[in-house]
């Protein structure tokens, strides 16, 4: 068995999630907060530290067209530091509309009973989950 961490990177703040590669489940685990819209590295390494992973996914947002942004630029820069600074493979995924997919599984859970306000923090962790469920589900 072997632990995989998740991140869906934002520069406010990054949703983190986790599964192992027997049960294949992710589940949402965290948000970490950049410290002046750069990765929160102590946070990170503590994580690390706690869970072992012998694999990292970092979602990448591409444009619809398949194109870069900004924010693509930001996040396969941020897979290619965790990887250095951690010495850990590290796999990119794209993750078109994870976030709005996160947030519609959190509607949809709220109508049903869960009375729970949605956070920004929620939908980061979760997207980190849906994020981790699509890389796993290329691994089969």
């Amino acid at each position: 068995m072997s632990t995989v961490i998740a991140f869906d990177f934002g520069k406010q703040r990054t949703g983190v999630a986790i599964a192992n590669t027997i049960t294949t489940i992710a589940t949402p685990h965290s948000t970490i907060h950049g410290i002046n819209n750069r990765p929160n590295w102590k946070k990170i390494e503590q994580l690390i530290k706690e869970w072992r992973p012998e694999q990292l996914v970092v979602g990448v947002p591409y444009l619809l067209d398949g194109g870069h942004s900004e924010m693509t630029e930001a996040a396969l820069r941020f897979s290619r530091q965790l990887e250095g600074r951690f010495q850990l493979p590290v796999a990119t995924i794209n993750e078109q509309l994870s976030s709005h997919e996160a947030e519609q599984r959190l509607k949809q859970s709220r109508q049903q009973g869960c009375n729970k306000k949605i956070t920004k923090e929620d939908i980061d962790k979760l997207a980190a989950s849906i994020i981790l469920e699509s890389w796993l589900q290329t691994q089969s």
